[in-house]
């Protein structure tokens, strides 16, 4: 196997490399002005590490996987082309008005509590550009009035001259009839062919999402208009620069939903914080390789700190109603909770309550932290662990960049220590600490809102902030045990490197399971059966575009169900149906669902007395393909202590004045010694933070155990 995976995050570029049995990391800047110079710096990196030369690897490997945020960050900052809708006539306030929801959506629960004081966000699609047709398609899929061509192209006319860099159709119940899309779509490109309009992207929502609901996919189609352009133009970018360094395969993309795709075959929406998801896709994949149990992935990087769920049995959560930057969307999504808490979150004095807030707010790559020496003003997480000694300055990330002391002691004294009345370490202290209970909380809370208990998991602690924070955050959430995995600080590129390429298609059904109140069993299996056969279809020709054969597509059957009017739906996967052919089948279903149920709710909660629904349809279209392979975490025998390489005056939470420190390397990470804390060992990409009354056992491929005493 030989392979490249690519992370690009906001503050670091991370780097993955399969080279035959050879396994290299590296890590470098983002570049955002050109992502292309970021990725060529940390893969030249990673090729100097393996004695090898940039042109032989990319001309040698069998494929090039990239995950990206350059789209959330596009949302955030709302850096796109100019979108225009066309919808149903009568529908035409129906993005607008965001179902009276729009001012809640995206916020975090404090926020959300003072919905008076909440604003909007600024629309992607202004009410002016918004222009409606006359047609109608009924719940069935029937056709009331028809679409009339005249109409359409006076709409499609009065959108250019508006200026519309995009244009977005959704039409109700298009999920069932998709003729007027197709009509509008026709009619747009015979009005304005590409050689006299140019290449202006038209995007109908049917083929965005496949779920009932005209507002959830009149946004997803909204969105992925807005990021259509930028995505292309990035990836593009990134595509032509490993063309002309010898590469010269498609490069795969990896997507929200937990597997990938070549470039043609992506839509801009599936990107979305695709780089954490392929974190937690590598939690699984540990997971399923060493037992590990039940497990909650934690990333901490330079911007966010991302937690991912997955339950004993590698069974991930999803979203299927996720919410985007503020709108709310309707794609297959991995669950994942982001805080704006990393390395890099931005420590500034809140006036109101005489106190320390970190985050959302982050110093990115450029300038990046105080002590980066780049220009950056503000305090950071990153200038308050050079302060109280965690770090090396002249040995952070290998070396590659020189850490300032005096410039992060000069930019906490004037944000933070002058207002608070504080010494420098106190606000470090302070900083440190907050930020530790602040990721902990979210954890706490992500466990606890799906019925789990702290104690019960263990936490994989990854990124390149990750082991350095492993233990501050597991003391505030109660967990005793922490994980930091093989190749942690690039662990989300690695699990870019074991994503399958596959596809979701869904589409939103009305099948009653149960009747509840005739006490009946679904039976119109013809009508079940069908759907799946379409889905299968679009997923099995999606991969026999990417150059695949019939015979090597694998299919995965999911069913959104819940019991009678619930608001929750919960996912159920049927790998060991492809068909329903009978009662036997239908009361399977019933059974796994009930199961999944109370597992996740109690035994009690079930309610099979209300009906049981299924509303949504979705098969997964994949092909499997090599992975990285685990070691095993298990090593008996002795350990002994190694002897520290230095030591250092190091501060530590709860404990007055400086510790006299060790300080390893990464030769003390040997299956067969153990480092009792306190301790710090600094490695080429990431530093081990092991506070009192914790230690250290390493295990196999770099993975270290953090335990308490």
């Amino acid at each position: 196997m030989k392979r490249i995976s690519v992370d690009i995050g906001g503050t670091f570029t991370d780097c993955f490399f399969v080279w035959d049995e050879q396994y290299v990391e590296a890590k470098a800047l983002t570049t955002h002005h050109n992502l292309a110079l970021g990725f060529n710096e940390a893969l030249d990196l990673a090729c100097s590490r393996a004695g090898l030369d940039r042109a032989t690897v990319l001309s040698g490997v069998d494929s090039v996987r990239y995950a990206t945020t350059l789209g959330t960050n596009a949302l955030i900052e709302r850096k796109g082309p100019k979108v225009a809708a066309i919808v149903t006539h009568g529908f035409e306030d129906t993005i607008p008005l965001s179902r009276g929801r729009g001012y809640g959506e995206g916020l975090d629960q404090s926020l959300q509590q003072n919905l008076p004081a909440a604003e909007r966000p600024e629309p992607i699609v202004p009410r002016r550009l918004i222009r409606s047709v006359k047609e109608r398609v009924n719940s069935a899929g029937e056709i009331v009035a028809r679409l009339d061509p005249d109409d359409v192209r006076q709409v499609l006319r009065e959108l250019v001259d508006a200026g519309a860099e995009a244009i977005v159709v959704s039409l109700v119940n298009a999920t069932e009839n998709p003729a007027h899309e197709l009509a509008i779509q026709e009619i747009f490109l015979d009005e304005f062919p590409a050689h006299e309009l140019g290449a202006t992207p038209i995007l109908l929502g049917h083929q965005v999402s496949g779920r009932k609901g005209e507002y959830v996919r009149s946004t997803s189609t909204i969105i992925d208009g807005f990021l259509h352009e930028i995505m292309f133009h990035a990836l593009s970018q990134l595509s032509n620069n490993l063309r002309g360094s010898g590469y010269d395969k498609p490069m795969l993309v990896i997507h929200n939903s937990g597997g990938m795709a070549q470039m043609n075959s992506t839509d801009a929406l599936q990107t979305i914080h695709s780089g954490p998801i392929a974190g937690v896709g590598a939690a699984e994949h540990l997971s399923g390789e060493t037992g590990l149990g039940h497990v909650i992935s934690t990333d901490m990087g330079g911007t966010s700190f991302d937690i991912g769920l997955v339950p004993e049995g590698g069974v991930k959560h999803y979203d299927f109603l996720p919410t985007i930057d503020r709108w709310l969307v309707s794609v297959p999504m991995v669950h994942l909770d982001t805080l704006g808490a990393g390395g890099g979150s931005i420590a500034s004095y809140d006036r109101i309550h005489h106190s320390i807030k970190i985050g959302p707010e982050s110093a990115g790559s450029n300038p990046g932290p105080a002590c980066y020496d780049r220009g950056g003003l503000r305090p950071t997480v990153t200038d308050a662990d050079l302060l109280l000694g965690y770090l090396d300055p002249d040995n952070y990330a290998n070396g590659y960049i020189k850490l300032n002391p005096r410039r992060a002691r000069f930019a906490m004294e004037e944000a933070l220590c002058d207002p608070l009345d504080l010494d420098v370490l106190d606000v470090a202290r302070s900083i440190k600490d907050g930020v530790d209970e602040q990721m902990a909380i979210g954890i706490g809370k992500e466990l606890r809102v799906r019925g789990y208990l702290p104690e019960d998991f263990t936490m994989l602690a990854y990124g390149g902030n990750g082991p350095l924070h492993a233990c501050g955050i597991a003391r505030h959430a109660g967990i005793s045990r922490v994980l930091a995995p093989p190749f942690s600080s690039v662990f989300s590129a690695c699990g870019a490197g074991n994503m399958k390429q596959l596809h979701f298609h869904e589409r939103g059904v009305h099948v009653t399971l149960y009747n509840a109140t005739t006490r009946r069993l679904y039976d119109d299996y013809a009508e079940f059966n069908a759907v799946v056969e379409e889905l299968e279809s679009a997923g099995r020709e999606d991969l026999i575009r990417q150059g695949f054969t019939a015979d090597q597509v694998r299919y995965r059957l999911e069913l959104d169900m819940r019991y009678g009017n619930q608001l929750l739906t919960q996912a159920v996967t049927v790998e060991d149906l492809d068909r329903v052919r009978g009662v036997g089948d239908v009361l399977h279903i019933i059974k796994k669902f009930g199961d999944v149920y109370s597992h996740r709710f109690g035994a009690s909660s079930a309610a099979p007395e209300a009906g049981i629904r299924c509303n949504t349809i979705r098969v997964a279209a994949y092909v499997a393909g090599d992975v990285v392979e685990f070691a095993s975490l298990d090593s008996g025998g002795p350990r002994t202590v190694p002897e520290p390489v230095s030591r250092r005056e190091v501060v530590f939470i709860g404990i007055e004045g400086h510790i006299d420190t060790p300080v390893y390397d990464e030769t003390a990470l040997e299956p067969d010694r153990v480092i009792p804390g306190p301790a710090i060992v600094t490695t080429q990409n990431t530093t081990f933070l092991v506070e009192p009354g914790w230690r250290l056992e390493p295990t196999q491929q770099g993975a270290v155990w953090f335990l308490t005493d």
